[in-house]
């Protein structure tokens, strides 16, 4: 069997997403000697836009079967970038909550640029006030997910995503599968804490405050830390940050659900759901701090976050 060509881009992404590629360890070598053939990864392979020397006039990248971009679309040269990578791969993953949902440079989408660049060149209590830059790619007037941009045929999200995730997306590909999709549940429904009939106590808890848990006692003796008044986003969250049949990564701390896998479904509204599971457990949804911004902080693409004001 030939082996399958492979391109991999990064956009607004911080390589967490290429770090999580590498973590799957022996899989990976497996898979790259015997079955995928990289023709494109700027990450950790030299290979130029416009030819090694800058000999092109346009931007080139080699056609592959499968194509692989992170992070989310913040500037012109992004759109470019990525229509290039749509261009020329069969099939497209969006990898990572950046490229899925926007991730957390789509927090930009509450303010837009103009405050963006007076508080970063200006207004910053550690910055010397100065001009913002002129040389560099023109900045949309918004910060969008890959699919707001060009046609994506299978999203792998989570920040990083767990490299089970990212091993399952491409042995189906190399089984000839053309989809792939995590399951439509979410944190909640993989975490084994208890949960008791009774109504949450007190009001909602920063994490400045410790859950209450016996370190010697395993999670499933832990009670839900939603109910401890903690903001967990399990309840709005899509599962599978622990990987294939683990439980959730945030809860093996004793940590809270952040949120970084995005929404459990395409069409879901964390900052409506989400208002629900607080009342349910008796806190009042208006006691939350900053609840767009800590609501949406993984997932403010798609019009789901908009300027205020």
């Amino acid at each position: 069997m030939s082996k399958v060509t492979v391109a991999e881009e990064w956009l607004n992404a911080c390589s967490g997403c290429e770090i999580a590629i590498l973590n799957v360890g022996d899989i990976l070598v497996d898979l790259l000697v015997n079955n995928l053939d990289f023709v494109h990864i700027p990450v950790i392979m030299d290979h130029k836009y416009f030819g090694q020397t800058g000999e092109d006039k346009e931007l080139n990248i080699p056609e592959a079967v499968v194509g692989i971009v992170s992070g989310s679309v913040r500037n012109e040269e992004h759109v470019e970038v990525l229509k290039e990578m749509r261009k020329k791969c069969q099939l497209l993953i969006a990898l990572g909550t950046c490229a899925t949902d926007g991730g957390i440079p789509a927090l930009i989408n509450m303010y837009g640029n103009e405050a963006l660049t007076q508080f970063v060149y200006k207004d910053s209590p550690t910055t010397d006030p100065g001009d913002a830059p002129t040389e560099v790619p023109p900045l949309l007037d918004k910060c969008y997910a890959l699919d707001e941009i060009v046609d994506v045929d299978i999203y792998v999200p989570g920040c990083p995503p767990h490299p089970d995730w990212i091993t399952a997306a491409v042995l189906a590909l190399l089984e000839g599968k053309t989809e792939f999709a995590m399951p439509e549940r979410s944190v909640c429904d993989e975490c084994p804490t208890i949960r008791e009939s009774k109504k949450g106590a007190g009001d909602i808890k920063r994490l400045l405050e410790a859950p209450e848990y016996d370190p010697d006692k395993p999670l499933n003796e832990m009670r839900c830390l939603l109910e401890q008044g903690f903001l967990c986003l399990g309840p709005v969250t899509k599962a599978g940050c622990g990987g294939k049949g683990k439980p959730p990564r945030c809860l093996q701390a004793r940590m809270p659900c952040r949120g970084c896998y995005g929404p459990i479904r395409k069409d879901a509204k964390p900052l409506v759901d989400y208002m629900g599971a607080l009342a349910s457990v008796g806190f009042d949804p208006m006691g939350m701090p900053d609840r767009r911004g800590y609501l949406a902080r993984f997932c403010g693409a798609h019009g789901m976050l908009k300027k205020l004001g």
